[in-house]
């Protein structure tokens, strides 16, 4: 995968601390110097002032599953659907996704889901193992505790699938996500166009699966997560005291906690608080949940996440940037803080002898395009 010799040059360098004209020189798919000024040594390629950032890190996006099934009941061949997946993801300056795939199903449902996770990841580690993606890609397993075959479906994965992030989702009607019930009415029927004596058995179907299986989905999650040595992630936490259990089990990640309490309270507890780019892009929450911007306001937003929209997670980025008017510190939430978070040690930042994964940008201080990218230094 690897150029032996790049160097990039005249380009505006976003390092962690500052922004600086430079060039960077990669050998052997890492970065081996970093240059200030603006000349551009023979051989070199010239970004003429563009900026060139460390590549995004997405931890979790929906969007395969947009790709997987198109419309409803369809069912896309999965290397077909990888490979646009992969390439959508780099067209907008991705360069590390963590794959977000459900597991726990209620099937014989008709407002349920069936189960699909283990013949993708399948096929998505073969891919990466047989060098065919354009971007490196890890498993975000999403489990469903509000399911009927979690515990089963977790048994399925080992140490070689490359999970490396485990989130507990609980989307019983009632609370966290869908504390608003009419917002939940909103969105399956959406999806699903029930009527409303359907609507009410599937609020009652899944409050009786949670009574039935929440504690041991809970807890076998967990358990999971540690057997895979992935790290643990929270979702949707409300109140203080969601926090505090999650804090117990060992979560080191809170994706889009849903109020201003419960993420000043993950931050207490040295939990790092992510939230969806298009909540930040939109200016609100489509659940009707705290707004991405509030918390960035009140610094308690550390990680950015594409959530279902792969292009707010670099829009998402500059608008934090015009925020804060600090483009080191609002680019480090798309790459350096999720590098941290998930324990990717190699990547995240421009810097000596880490994996020259970068992107060359125009236009940052409006509508960012994405012209040039590199995985460890190989142009993609």
């Amino acid at each position: 995968m690897t150029n032996a010799s790049v160097t990039l040059a005249n380009a505006e360098l976003i390092l962690p601390d500052r922004v600086m004209r430079g060039r960077v020189h990669v050998e052997d798919g890492v970065i081996a110097e970093i240059v200030e000024g603006g000349s551009v040594p023979p051989g070199a390629t010239d970004c003429r002032g563009a900026h060139l950032a460390p590549g995004l890190i997405e931890l979790h996006t929906d969007n395969l599953e947009r790709h997987i099934q198109p419309r409803p009941g369809v069912d896309w061949p999965h290397s077909a659907a990888i490979f646009a997946h992969d390439g959508e993801l780099a067209s907008t300056g991705i360069t590390t996704v963590f794959d977000a795939v459900r597991v726990g199903s209620i099937p014989n449902d008709g407002a349920g889901y069936a189960k699909y996770a283990r013949p993708l990841v399948t096929a998505i580690n073969a891919l990466c193992k047989a060098g065919r993606m354009r971007i490196s890609h890890f498993i975000h397993m999403r489990a469903e505790i509000c399911s009927e075959t979690l515990l089963d479906e977790l048994a399925e994965f080992g140490a070689d699938d490359r999970v490396r992030l485990v989130s507990l989702m609980d989307h019983t009607p009632g609370q966290r996500q869908f504390r608003d019930i009419a917002k939940l009415a909103q969105y399956v029927r959406g999806k699903k166009g029930l009527s409303d004596a359907e609507f009410a058995a599937h609020v009652a179907r899944l409050m009786e699966l949670r009574a039935r299986f929440g504690d041991a989905h809970e807890a076998g999650a967990v358990a999971a997560a540690h057997r895979l040595g992935a790290v643990l992630a929270s979702h949707d936490d409300t109140t203080a005291d969601q926090v505090e259990t999650s804090a117990a089990h060992g979560v080191r990640l809170a994706e889009f906690p849903t109020t201003e309490l419960a993420a000043r309270a993950c931050r207490t507890h040295g939990i790092a608080v992510m939230m969806g780019g298009p909540n930040l892009i939109r200016g609100g929450s489509h659940s009707g949940n705290v707004a991405a911007e509030t918390l960035a306001r009140n610094g308690d937003l550390e990680i950015l996440s594409s959530d279902y929209i792969p292009s707010s997670l670099l829009m998402g980025a500059c608008h934090l940037a015009r925020l804060w008017n600090d483009l080191p510190r609002a680019f480090a939430t798309v790459t350096d803080a999720p590098a941290r978070a998930t324990g990717l040690t190699d990547r995240g930042r421009i810097k000596t002898g880490l994996r020259a994964d970068l992107i060359r940008l125009e236009d940052v201080h409006r509508t960012a395009r994405v012209s040039g990218i590199w995985v460890e230094g190989a142009r993609r």
